[in-house]
This record gives structure tokens, sequence and C-alpha cells, in this order.
């Protein structure tokens, strides 16, 4: 009964973006285990949500509580076109990071993002879910380009998405923040 479900909510999905692009994931790379965002992950959301690097690079949400965590997941879940996936160590299951397709109204293309608790960082896990994620958009061809979006002082990030093959394209200024668009040219 549950893969029927599933396979429904797939072509549900189809039908209404016209992707195929395996947003349920639910898949392992050599170290790490992807999955769904759901409503069991408001520790989680609550511990990566108020770290520094968050803060700073992502913004200030305002989720300080269980229950604001999970209506912050809540309303994330509601949005057909954004895609969370839980970066999970594959030895003990324990949430690290997370990995994101959102396909904003005000963007042409979707925009791949990422964020690690900071005690996670420096291991590669970044690299290895992301590259992985993004190889999986480039074989399905559901989408012309794929962008990132960041702000020009984070470093880290810029690193990793040049690593992953994404160019750099622009600024713009975006609610007074100045952000640096990067895209990858998806091949036919």
């Amino acid at each position: 009964m549950f893969y029927i479900f599933v396979i429904a909510v797939q072509f549900l999905h189809k039908t209404i973006s016209g992707n195929n692009i395996f947003m349920f994931i639910d898949k392992e790379t050599q170290r790490l285990h992807l999955r769904p965002l759901n409503t069991n992950d408001t520790l989680f959301i609550l511990e990566l949500l108020n770290t520094d690097e968050w803060k700073e690079f992502i913004g200030e949400r305002n989720i300080h509580n269980h229950d604001a965590a999970l209506k912050y997941i809540e309303n994330i879940l509601a949005h057909s076109v954004y895609y969370y996936h839980i970066i999970e160590l594959k030895s003990d299951k324990k949430p690290v990071g997370i990995i994101t397709l959102l396909n904003r109204d005000k963007q042409q293309f979707p925009d791949i993002g990422f964020a690690f608790l900071p005690q996670y960082t420096g291991y590669g896990y970044a690299f290895e879910a992301s590259s992985f994620y993004l190889n999986l958009l480039i074989k399905a061809k559901s989408y012309s380009k794929i962008i990132g979006v960041t702000k020009p002082d984070n470093f880290k990030s810029i690193k990793l998405l040049t690593k992953l093959g994404l160019k750099y394209e622009y600024d713009q200024l975006e609610n007074d923040t100045l952000l640096s668009v990067y895209s990858l040219k998806i091949p036919d």
C-alpha cells in the first residue's frame, strides 16, 4: 500500500511540476544517507537554524522552540516546489545537514542549497552529499540550469559551489542584501 502511495505522489508531483527528478529521494552515498525532511526533524532543524553560520549566511528565522521548528517544517512541506533533504551519517543516522532544491517564484531556475552543523564541516560531507544530489538532477535532465545563491562573503559556500561545477554569473540585490548567483547549465 505504501509503495502505491509513493508512486501516486511521484506521479502527482510530475503532473503538477512537469519535472520527475526524484525529489522524494531516500538514498545513500558512501558515508551518508539522504532522506526527505519530515516533522520528526524538529530538534535538528531547531539546532541548525540557530547556528551562527545559518544566522550569518542564510538569516535569522526566529525559530527558538520545538513548536516554532515544527511550524517551520510544516510550512516547507506545504510548498510543492521546495525540496528539503536531511543528510544523516550512515553509521548512526545522526542528522548533520540539509540539502535543498527550491523553485522560487522570483527565479527562473531552481536553487540548490546546503547547510551543515558546524561540528560536521571539514569532513567532505557537504561535497559528498551535494555532488550526489546534483548528479541525480543532471541525470534526470529535468532542468536546463541549476543555480546556487549565496552571500559574496560566504567563502565556504562559494568554494563548494565552484567545486560542484557552478560558475559565477552575477550579483543581485534582494531585500537590501547583496547575493551572488552561480549556475550550472545541464547538458541535453
